[in-house]
């Protein structure tokens, strides 16, 4: 079992900046991938990016791909999403969520979420 627990979302303007942080407790943080996905309002909730349980590969949608980073600390038992030039169109809340591979790329791939944290970007 896994518990999730994400932080460090806010109201910014575009072409900002956020990190936003998903704090895990439970057994075996690190024999999991890490994924960020966002669901804005009306819409699906989709994938966002990956990372492996060694944090040796990554994976990002194109939409974000050269604007954000994910990362884990598995010292910390914690993933982050660093989101810079940040655009209205990244509004959305943000979930984290724990995998058994870091190919899943499907939302009822993973068993363990977040509750979320809400991303705003003004124009």
């Amino acid at each position: 079992q896994v518990q999730l627990v994400e932080s460090g979302g806010g109201l910014v303007q575009a072409g900002g900046s956020l990190r936003l942080s998903c704090a895990a407790s439970g057994r075996s943080f690190n024999s999991y991938a890490m994924a960020w996905f966002r669901q804005a309002p009306g819409k699906e909730r989709e994938f966002v990016s990956v990372i492996s349980w060694s944090g040796g590969s990554t994976y990002y949608v194109d939409s974000v791909k050269g604007r954000f980073t994910i990362s884990r600390d598995n010292t910390k038992n914690t993933v982050y999403l660093q989101m810079n030039s940040l655009k209205p169109e990244d509004t959305a809340v943000y979930y984290c969520a724990a995998g058994r591979s870091y190919y899943y790329r499907v939302r009822n791939e993973y068993h363990y979420w977040g509750q979320g944290t809400q991303v705003t970007v003004s124009s």
